[in-house]
């Protein structure tokens, strides 16, 4: 037999598709998830609980965005992620807002996305790659039977040039880390937003 037709049968039909289907399907397993989720609570604890005692700070007149003493996310209305199925609109117009699941395993709450939107009622319609995330982080934790309670939160006491509103969402995203924000998932290998193949 030479060596090409060794190589030919090793790697046979039914091979192919069972390593296939193994690298479509890689389970995270249930240590794996709430060490994850213990490691980002790890660090917003300590901002949730800095909200008890808010500085007296000017909000947007600073270059030093202090954003801990002006929002308290757990004082926002949490919505199910459907909210913008329900026949009454519940927030218009420009809006900070705050995707937050709370594990049951986990004394506070975790932050998992910060956005902004200059339509609350219309920007988590259609695609938007966090519903992506979410709907992965969601089917994983099932699989190992880890309980989640995703909500969204609007934060409207936001200015409503872009411009100003975006440096909010940065410094909101800066001081919170969230994980499926691009600009953190580095810090927390978020294996939610990997796409394979």
């Amino acid at each position: 037999m030479n060596r090409k037709e060794l190589q030919g049968s090793l790697f046979s039909n039914e091979t192919t598709k069972t390593l296939n289907s193994r690298v479509s399907y890689l389970p995270l397993g249930s240590d794996l998830l709430k060490d994850w989720q213990f490691r980002i609570h790890s660090h917003q604890k300590k901002l949730f609980n800095a909200e008890n005692n808010p500085k007296q700070q000017t909000l947007f007149n600073s270059k030093d965005i202090d954003i801990s003493s002006k929002i308290n996310p757990l004082e926002i209305t949490p919505l199910p992620l459907s909210f913008w199925r329900w026949p009454t609109i519940q927030y218009q117009g420009p809006a900070i807002y705050l995707v937050m699941d709370r594990p049951s395993n986990l004394e506070l709450p975790i932050l998992l996305y910060i956005g902004e939107t200059s339509s609350a009622d219309k920007r988590w319609k259609g695609d938007h790659d966090c519903k992506n995330y979410l709907a992965s982080y969601a089917e994983a934790l099932s699989r190992v039977k880890v309980n989640s309670q995703l909500s969204i939160r609007f934060w409207v006491d936001v200015p409503s040039p872009i411009k100003a509103r975006r440096e909010v969402e940065k410094a909101l995203i800066k001081l919170w880390l969230p994980p499926f924000n691009k600009e953190t998932r580095n810090i927390w290998s978020t294996p939610f937003t990997n796409k394979l193949g």
